[in-house]
C-alpha cells in the first residue's frame, strides 16, 4: 500500500508538468525500479539524481524533462527533511573560505583535461558563449571573450586580473588581441598547469592562488564563471577585495550565473557530485555586496544562450564518449549527462540566468556606449 502511495503521489506531481510515467513522449520517464518513487519523494534532488545514476529510470530527452519540471516549479512543491538539513549546514559553515575554497577545483576542474578537451571545443572556455551572431560553439566563445575585452575598453600595456582564470583562454585572448598584461588566478592545479603552458611566451602570469590572497593593483579586472563559488557569506568580502585591487578609473566585469531569488544553499545533488561549495547569487545579493564600492555601469542578461552552450557541450561529450568510456565508466556518463541536460533545462525555463555586470570605480567618462 505504501509503495502505491509514493507512486500515486509522483504521478500527481508529474501531471502538473505534463510528464507521464512510462509514457511514449521524449520527455516522459521510463521507470526500471518501483522503489524510485519513495527514493525521490524522501530524498529530493539527491534521490532523483542518484537513482538516475544507478539506472533506476531513463528519459530520452532529459533536457525537455527538466525544462518542464522547472517551468512548472515542480521542484518547489515538496521539500524533504534532507533539504532542510543542507540549509542548516550552509548557515553554520562558511564552506567557501580557507582550504574549503579549493575543494571545487580538486573535485570538478581537476577531474581530467581530456574530458574538457572533448567537451568544450576549440577553446577550453567553461562558461556561457555569446550566440548573438555565432553559428558554432567556437564562434560563440570567441565572441564572448571579445565582448568582455571591449566592455572593459582594454588597451595595450594595461595590467589586468582574471579571477578564476580556468585553463587560461581568456587571459591568452586579452594578451594576444588587446596587448594586455594579465595575471590569472585559479584554485585548480590542473587548470593552472595547463594555462601556464597555453600562455607561454605571452605577458601572462598564471597562479594557483585564492583571490583573497591578492594584494596588487590592476587597471582592469574580470571574473568569468567564478562568482558562483564565492558563497553568500563572502559576496561582500569578494567585492571589497576586487575594489582594493582596482586602480582609480578602473573597470571590473563580473560574468556569472545567477538565480531569480536569494538562496543560502545550493542544490544538494549538484553540491555532492558536481560543484561542491557552489551557490547562485541573486540580483539583490550582488547589488548589496557591491553597494558603496562600485558604480554600476551595465547589466547584460543573456541566460538563454547558456541553454544552447550546454546542449553543444553535451553533444560534444556524447559524440566523443567512446574515447572516454574506458577511463570514466558508465555511471560517470549518466552523472555527467544528468548534470549537463538538467542545467540546460533550468536555463531554458529561465530558472537560471547569465549576467555580465560592468562596474567602474569612478564612473565611465563621456558618452561611452556599452558594447553588445
Amino acid at each position: 500500500m505504501r509503495r502505491n502511495y509514493y507512486r500515486q503521489t509522483a504521478e500527481r506531481l508529474l501531471s502538473h508538468a505534463d510528464i507521464n510515467i512510462n509514457g511514449d513522449r521524449p520527455w516522459d520517464i521510463k521507470v526500471h525500479n518501483d522503489k524510485l518513487f519513495k527514493r525521490v519523494l524522501t530524498k529530493g534532488s539527491i534521490g532523483i539524481g542518484e537513482s538516475y545514476m544507478d539506472g533506476w529510470w531513463d528519459c530520452e530527452a532529459l533536457d525537455d524533462f527538466f525544462h518542464k519540471i522547472f517551468l512548472s516549479r515542480l521542484d518547489e512543491k515538496f521539500s524533504p527533511w534532507v533539504e532542510h538539513y543542507h540549509t542548516i549546514k550552509e548557515k553554520l559553515i562558511n564552506k567557501q573560505r580557507g582550504s574549503r575554497a579549493f575543494k571545487v577545483g580538486e573535485q570538478h576542474y581537476d577531474v581530467g583535461n581530456d574530458l574538457y578537451n572533448f567537451m568544450l571545443g576549440k577553446r577550453l572556455v567553461y562558461s556561457c558563449g555569446y550566440w548573438k551572431q555565432a553559428q558554432t560553439l567556437d564562434e560563440a566563445q570567441e565572441a564572448k571573450l571579445d565582448l568582455i575585452c571591449r566592455k572593459l575598453q582594454l588597451e595595450p600595456g594595461m595590467k589586468v586580473l582574471d579571477i578564476g582564470c580556468g585553463w587560461g583562454e581568456a587571459a591568452k585572448f586579452a594578451a594576444e588581441h588587446y596587448g594586455a598584461e594579465v595575471v590569472g588566478v585559479t584554485i585548480s592545479a590542473e587548470q593552472a598547469k595547463f594555462a601556464q603552458e597555453l600562455c607561454k611566451g605571452l605577458p601572462v602570469e598564471i597562479r594557483l592562488q585564492d583571490y583573497g590572497d591578492l594584494k596588487e593593483s590592476f587597471d582592469r579586472i574580470f571574473s568569468i564563471g567564478m562568482f558562483e563559488h564565492v558563497g553568500y557569506k563572502n559576496y561582500r568580502i569578494y567585492m571589497k577585495k576586487v575594489r582594493q585591487c582596482l586602480k582609480k578609473e578602473g573597470l571590473f566585469l563580473l560574468h556569472t550565473i545567477g538565480g531569480n531569488r536569494p538562496v543560502s544553499k545550493t542544490d544538494p545533488w549538484t553540491e555532492k557530485y558536481i560543484f561542491p561549495n557552489s551557490m547562485l547569487p541573486s540580483p539583490a545579493q550582488i547589488c548589496t555586496a557591491a553597494e558603496g564600492k562600485f558604480i554600476l555601469e551595465d547589466w547584460h542578461c543573456f541566460g538563454s544562450d547558456y541553454d544552447r552552450t550546454l546542449m553543444s557541450w553535451f553533444n560534444n561529450f556524447n559524440d566523443n564518449w567512446h574515447q572516454l568510456q574506458g577511463k570514466y565508466g558508465d555511471r560517470f556518463y549518466r552523472m555527467w549527462r544528468f548534470y549537463l541536460l538538467s542545467s540546460a533545462g533550468a536555463f531554458r525555463a529561465r530558472g537560471n540566468q547569465l549576467w555580465q555586470i560592468l562596474y567602474s570605480t569612478d564612473g565611465i567618462k563621456g558618452a561611452h556606449k556599452i558594447p553588445r
